[in-house]
């Protein structure tokens, strides 16, 4: 079996268990944990198939993006921040194992690259030796993919306002700013002006 396939193999099988575990898992930061974990080994995919444009953009762009889920998990579901720092210990099984995954892939993928560069990097070349990966995909995304393209952007700005809109939803015993009030105050409401004589109080 070529050094490829094994690799392949690797990252296919942790990116669907982490992918049954993302919707399977109670816990929102067990769920963004095994995310994060799911985008870098997509990440390895697109890098094994020459993607290496899509590699990066999967890890700069999404895993960025899954700290924003998080804010918005954590404003939706009014997640205690006492709670969770004094439950600290309780995640680090999770995290902990997170991390040495993706520690155990990095050095496998390291290694198979300087073993086999030939084997790996065969694929990762451009079609052509005029046009590379990054410029034959915008051409493609934004000729033959423009409408779809639009829609999806669409389709994020919808989700993005349906977020907001729940997250600033009324709440009792919350203190929110009133500009309006503030602007129309006069200096009466705000400030007194009291003569006191020498020797008394106010």
């Amino acid at each position: 079996m070529e050094l490829a396939t094994v690799v392949f193999y690797i990252f296919a099988s942790v990116l669907v268990f982490s992918a049954l575990m993302v919707i399977s898992a109670r816990n929102p930061v067990h769920s963004v944990l095994f995310l994060i974990l799911a985008f870098f080994n997509a990440a390895g995919l697109f890098l094994l198939i020459g993607a290496e444009y899509l590699a990066m953009t999967l890890v700069i762009v999404y895993v960025g993006a899954v700290a924003v889920l998080f804010l918005f998990v954590v404003m939706m579901l009014d997640v205690n921040f006492v709670e969770l720092r004094q439950g600290f210990l309780r995640y680090l099984p999770v995290g902990a194992t997170v991390a040495i995954i993706l520690f155990v892939e990095l050095m496998i993928a390291s290694v198979a690259s300087l073993k086999h560069p030939h084997e790996i990097t065969a694929k990762a070349k451009p079609l052509t030796h005029l046009v590379p990966n990054t410029q034959a995909i915008g051409n493609v995304l934004y000729t033959d993919y423009i409408y779809l393209f639009q829609v999806a952007g669409l389709i994020l700005l919808v989700a993005m306002i349906g977020a907001i809109v729940l997250t600033h939803r009324t709440r009792s015993g919350v203190r929110r700013q009133k500009i309006a009030s503030q602007v129309a105050r006069k200096r009466s409401d705000a400030i007194e002006i009291v003569k006191v004589k020498s020797g008394q109080g106010a």
